[in-house]
């Protein structure tokens, strides 16, 4: 099917439909003329024509004539998109699923494969079974982006054959993945604050079987600072989320002067709630990681750790059409590494408590 095709039944122009197919970092007009731009190429199962994929591939272009069907399923945030991380990750996904001239089928969002307690009173076969049926057993790939409950990676695994995922915290070889080790992230942003003479530290996110605490709580006790549960906690990682955590650090007693946020849009809630409270005798230093688009354009801007979201998707569909075309056969795990990105929400810690 042509692009324009796409373009007539998403209401955009043929250069429009191109753009986003071919660039992740396009900055469409809306995400919910994204969506319908992805949503119309998916119905259509488009993939480049044939005269693109000799362009590309050549002499092999016969050899690799097979058109693959990749789904992808999203564990960490429902269709209210309320984490951009992910958001901006599927962008690039979408984009490298399309270089590869396959076609992207069906994208899930189902947070209830991120939840162990729920994945361990749901009928799982059940649910994996009817999402193979949804995607009208075209399925010859898998995408999981982000953390994914053991049980139910096994079940989506021997379901696939083709699975790789894309995550901060490691399926331990279970299946083929991209990984930015959350541990080492969380431990580069606390080292920040660390060095900035910091020692009450407060930590916003998951802490169950979660990759960023563990590297939290470990980077404390390696620079002999005590953990103060009270400076614990756990929640949603939202920005309503975020904003309500920092109000009840602030009408608390004992305010940590520096905080860990487990994703960039937590720690947004923050520093919006931060706003709102022009004469604190001393600001909170806040830190977290992902490097979303917002994070260099909210005020102050955000101090974060980056993860190379354009190198992950990309590395990720390399992993997976290499073992669909069967180039391998043994787990694979490829590592990248996060990068401290020092802006303005971050300061040296001077006096010894809040006044």
């Amino acid at each position: 099917m042509s692009i324009n095709k796409i373009a007539q039944m998403a209401g955009v122009s043929p250069s429009t439909v191109s753009r986003v197919l071919n660039n992740p970092n396009y900055r469409c007009s809306s995400e919910e003329t994204r969506d319908k731009i992805w949503k119309a190429a998916m119905e259509l199962n488009y993939t480049p024509n044939e005269a693109a994929r000799s362009l590309k591939l050549g002499k092999k272009a016969k050899e690799e004539n097979k058109t693959y069907y990749i789904n992808v399923l999203m564990t960490r945030m429902d269709e209210s998109r309320t984490d951009p991380f992910f958001s901006e990750l599927l962008r690039v996904i979408e984009s490298e699923i399309h270089k590869h001239f396959c076609i992207l089928s069906k994208v899930w969002y189902m947070p209830v494969f991120s939840d162990d307690r729920k994945c361990s009173n749901i009928n799982l076969d059940s649910i994996i079974n009817s999402m193979y049926e949804e995607a009208g057993r075209k399925c010859d790939g898998l995408v999981i982006v982000g953390k994914c409950n053991s049980i139910a990676l096994k079940k989506l695994n021997s379901k696939y054959k083709s699975v790789v995922s894309v995550n901060r915290n490691s399926t331990n070889y279970e299946v083929d993945e991209l990984l930015c080790d959350g541990y080492k992230v969380a431990s580069t942003a606390v080292e920040y604050l660390i060095s900035l003479g910091h020692k009450n530290i407060g930590y916003a996110g998951e802490c169950q079987n979660e990759a960023r605490y563990h590297g939290f709580t470990e980077t404390l006790k390696k620079n002999g600072i005590q953990l103060n549960p009270a400076y614990i906690i756990e929640t949603k990682q939202t920005e309503a989320e975020g904003y309500e955590v920092m109000e009840n650090f602030l009408n608390s007693r004992n305010c940590p002067t520096g905080i860990y946020c487990a994703n960039d849009i937590t720690a947004i809630g923050m520093l919006k709630s931060l706003s709102r409270h022009k004469n604190l005798p001393l600001i909170p230093s806040v830190i977290s990681s992902d490097d979303i688009e917002e994070a260099g354009n909210c005020r102050p801007m955000l101090t974060t750790v980056r993860l190379p979201k354009e190198e992950m998707g990309k590395f990720a569909l390399y992993l997976l059409t290499d073992r669909m075309k069967g180039g391998h056969s043994s787990i694979v795990r490829m590592e990248l590494e996060g990068k401290l990105v020092i802006r303005e929400s971050c300061s040296k810690f001077i006096t010894d408590s809040f006044n």
